[in-house]
């Protein structure tokens, strides 16, 4: 069936036949990890580029984040408002409206000539991001059904490495013509070039197709959680809030405090030490670490990690601020697996993209409430004063909570 027939929510019996690619799972989860990476990677491009925009376009701290946020802002609402469309629509046809709008996105911040242009470029790639979130966290694990822990690795593998190759990327090919151009053309062939197999594909049927009143189904739906996921679910919610607001400083701020310990202002590695967590991030979802205290131990990582960037910057230790940001990043990592893990388990399998989307509203929170507050107490206070009372409050609530996780897997402990 076509894209535009899964837009329709046509029933079975009306579906138009024609010539489709049956492809098997593996092409099919090669298809989706590469799809929402490419769009991750596209919606981060502009991290190494920002102290060049605020520069040419004559941007304050407070300005930087304001474009920064608009994407998350954007996601958050797209979540609550489309995030539990691929349910009804199939998860086809949502990465594919997802791909068109990220297009647009990013030639829009890739022509723009003022803030008002940047933020509406981000606002496009972050509701394109909305859109595809729950519907590529739902497709991984339908894709395997036997294997829920490994569709979770892949979900947060794509997450968070998509978000680190951005930066990096972005960097290198802001060193071709028009830096800030460029990175954002190239991405739009290759986003372009993977949506034609993505709309050749053949689609499986969205698992609650309506019969009747449609477009009722798509209406916005109040965020919430089944009882007997409720507990995880918000364990894993406080734990992405508090990842998202160190990766939000990683991808907004960030570049022009890391330039300043690096002593450099190349491109290609202030993009490299703001991929540093999202990176180290990644990395963990590859490991085998696993057990009753990952998540606790893992928190606590990320809590210690956050705390040395500050004293990075206080004696411009480059080696400190590698450290500090690979520590937290795969501390975060680690935590974030399991209590994303269990919560994703615990739902049902009709309401997986509405409750992993709401997971993903309060997470991608994190990149928006703090990061504004860090922008504005930045154009007041300074940078490295600002950095250093939001590192110290991030560390406290991660300890906090890593406590708390602790006490929680003893009592499951005694009660087992």
């Amino acid at each position: 069936m076509t894209v535009l027939s899964e837009l329709r929510m046509q029933p079975a019996a009306a579906r138009t036949r024609r010539k489709e690619w049956d492809a098997a799972i593996r092409p099919r989860l090669i298809l989706t990890i590469a799809v929402m990476g490419t769009l991750l990677i596209g919606a981060n491009l502009a991290t190494p580029l920002y102290p060049l925009l605020g520069e040419s376009l004559g941007l304050s701290y407070f300005g930087v984040t304001l474009a920064f946020a608009s994407y998350v802002l954007v996601l958050v609402a797209g979540l609550l408002l489309v995030g539990h469309w691929s349910d009804y629509i199939g998860r086809r046809a949502a990465m594919v409206v997802a791909g068109v709008v990220s297009l647009a996105g990013g030639l829009i911040f890739g022509t723009a000539t003022g803030v008002g242009a940047l933020m509406l470029g981000r606002a496009l790639q972050g509701a394109s991001v909305a859109l595809a979130t729950g519907a590529s966290s739902a497709a991984l694990r339908e894709l395997l059904p036997h294997r829920p822990e490994w569709a979770t690795r892949f979900t947060l593998l794509v997450s968070a490495g998509g978000v680190a190759a951005g930066p990096v990327i972005g960097g290198l090919l802001s060193l071709l013509p028009f830096p800030t151009m460029t990175p954002f053309l190239i991405h739009s062939a290759v986003l372009a070039a993977l949506l034609i197999p993505l709309c050749m594909l053949k689609a499986r049927p969205a698992i609650s197709l309506p019969e009747g009143g449609a477009l009722a189904m798509l209406r916005p739906r109040k965020p919430a959680v089944s009882h007997r996921a409720r507990t995880q679910f918000w364990i894993a919610s406080t734990t992405g809030f508090l990842s998202f607001a160190a990766f939000g400083f990683c991808l907004s701020l960030a570049p022009t405090y890391f330039s300043s310990i690096a002593g450099t202002t190349w491109r290609p590695a202030i993009g490299l030490l703001a991929a540093l967590a999202l990176g180290a991030s990644a990395v963990s979802q590859l490991t085998g670490i696993r057990g009753r205290y990952t998540a606790p131990v893992g928190l606590a990582a990320m809590g210690t990690g956050i705390a040395l960037i500050p004293a990075a910057g206080a004696t411009g230790s480059l080696l400190l601020l590698t450290v500090a940001c690979l520590l937290a990043g795969f501390g975060q990592g680690m935590a974030f697996r399991v209590v994303f893990n269990e919560v994703a388990a615990a739902v049902e399998a009709a309401e997986h993209a509405r409750i992993i989307s709401t997971v993903y509203v309060i997470t991608y929170l994190g990149s928006a409430i703090p990061v504004l507050g860090l922008g504005a107490a930045g154009g007041i206070w300074g940078l490295e004063i600002s950095v250093a009372w939001f590192s110290g409050l991030i560390t406290a609530a991660c300890l906090t909570l890593a406590v708390l996780s602790l006490r929680r897997n003893r009592r499951r402990i005694t009660a087992g």
